[in-house]
């Protein structure tokens, strides 16, 4: 008998893009999402709101590297303005967030938790959550409703 063998995916995790009540979803859990808080009557925005973590500012020194892809020269490419650093979570309700996340790409755990620093400072008060499949996703409408409690 002969064994199989499964080709291994290279590159990044992506998730397909999906259109729903005209909004294009980055993932199909996110339409799971919408759908769930739609029928909940939960009102929320779907990426409606963008944060500011981190601003830009113009790095004056000196910095010799290659390119951040890794290719090119090894020089000075100091002297230039950083970008900000922005977040945009999925959902965004009056007292409340919502990130779905299936996988997480290699950036977005210090993109979290930069946007936890965030809140704290800003003395925001709303509750988190990062539901990661369809199942969590129910769980989040009950704890929004207050049908459940942890």
């Amino acid at each position: 008998m002969r064994s199989r063998r499964f080709k291994k995916k290279k590159g990044p995790v992506r998730s397909k893009k999906v259109i729903y009540d005209g909004i294009t979803f980055q993932s199909g859990l996110e339409k799971y999402m919408y759908i769930a808080l739609k029928k909940a009557k939960i009102k929320a925005k779907y990426e409606g709101t963008t944060y500011e973590l981190i601003p830009s500012f113009n790095y004056d020194k000196s910095s010799y590297e290659r390119q951040s892809n890794g290719k090119g020269q090894y020089k000075d490419r100091g002297n230039k303005k950083i970008l900000n650093i922005k977040y945009t979570p999925d959902f965004v309700g009056d007292n409340f967030i919502i990130e779905c996340k299936g996988r997480a790409n290699e950036s977005f755990p210090i993109r979290w938790k930069l946007f936890k620093l965030y809140l704290y400072h800003t003395r925001s008060e709303v509750t988190l959550y990062k539901p990661q499949n369809q199942k969590e996703c129910d769980e989040t409408v009950n704890l929004i409703l207050g049908k459940k409690k942890i």
